[in-house]
């Protein structure tokens, strides 16, 4: 299913861009190139892809602030290429909506493998429980839909979510009224292997009370389970 992705190369280094394009083209993907800000957001709505490749630093508008547009228009999924890997910038990143990053100089096998990862986690179904999820959920003030897998509020408008926050989210649902710990999320969210730091979890839950809490600072559908970790309560 992957291997028809569509990706979308922003780089503004020409030699780059060329390569990825080139790479990936022949790795089975339908692939485009944007030279920067401008082009991404002119092509996207168009090309409809799967997965976006968007470097930090670029003249005009950055890569920062093109993940936060895509992550709040919940466009696609995002790998973020910078030439800085302090754990700031990848916080950052990640914050910003981020689905995963790669420092330059990086080597192409490393690029295949980052997208697969992505690109399975994104367009494929879980195996095993969460696939018997069913196709609409209420979480707290939002309704999860399986089928599409999409967050709606109360108004019926699309909230947005990063492939992790959506994996973790129906994970919650096909495993109600049990205590989930960190490493258990991960796994059951296959993501065991996706990022090595026990905080990401934390974020990503803190991130997913905000938008289906009733009330955040007092949460009632994904509660804290002191001393176990997280838990859902169906309503």
């Amino acid at each position: 299913m992957t291997a028809n992705a569509r990706i979308i190369i922003c780089d503004d280094d020409d030699l780059v861009r060329a390569m990825l394009v080139d790479f990936l083209a022949d790795e089975g993907y339908e692939v485009s190139g944007a030279a920067n800000g401008a082009e991404l957001r002119a092509v996207l709505p168009r090309l409809r892809p799967d997965l976006v490749i968007c470097d930090l630093k670029m003249p005009g508008e950055d890569g920062l602030s093109l993940t936060r547009w895509m992550h709040g228009e919940g466009h696609c999924a995002v790998l973020m290429l910078t030439a800085m890997g302090t754990t700031t910038d990848r916080v950052v990143g990640l914050e910003m909506g981020a689905d995963d990053y790669l420092t330059k100089p990086f080597e192409l096998p490393e690029l295949r493998a980052r997208v697969k990862a992505i690109l399975r986690r994104s367009m494929t179904a879980p195996e095993g429980p969460a696939a018997k999820a069913p196709a609409r959920v209420q979480i707290g003030r939002c309704v999860l839909d399986t089928e599409m897998k999409a967050l709606f509020d109360q108004a019926g408008e699309r909230v947005a979510l990063t492939a992790m926050e959506y994996d973790l989210l129906r994970t919650f649902i096909t495993h109600p009224r049990r205590p989930l710990n960190r490493d258990q999320l991960l796994e059951l969210a296959h993501h065991k292997k996706w990022d090595p730091y026990d905080r990401s979890v934390d974020n990503r839950i803190a991130r997913l009370r905000k938008k289906v809490e009733r009330d955040p600072a007092k949460p009632a559908t994904i509660k804290t389970v002191h001393g176990e970790g997280y838990m859902f309560v169906p309503e």
